[in-house]
């Protein structure tokens, strides 16, 4: 499976405990897609959230945020870690 970052934008003032509830959101239905929600970053700030995921597509990735209420605006599959 490959690795995904996924980028929201318009979260501007989002707080810990909202990200963690959308995480939270996110893992009670990734198994339904096949999809594993690693972690999560937010700068409250800018309103940018970003998300680390393995998935077997960009799409299954999309699926999960949609259907936990927050459609990610950019994903990128990352192919290179070190």
């Amino acid at each position: 499976m490959a690795h995904f970052m996924d980028v929201h934008h318009g979260m501007r003032g989002i707080t810990a405990d909202q990200l963690h509830e959308a995480h939270r959101a996110d893992l009670a239905i990734e198994k339904d897609e096949g999809v594993h929600f690693e972690r999560a970053w937010a700068d409250p700030r800018s309103g940018t959230v970003y998300c680390l995921s393995e998935a077997p597509s960009a799409e299954a990735v999309q699926r999960v945020h949609e259907r936990a209420g927050h459609r990610a605006d950019e994903i990128h599959e990352v192919p290179l870690t070190v």
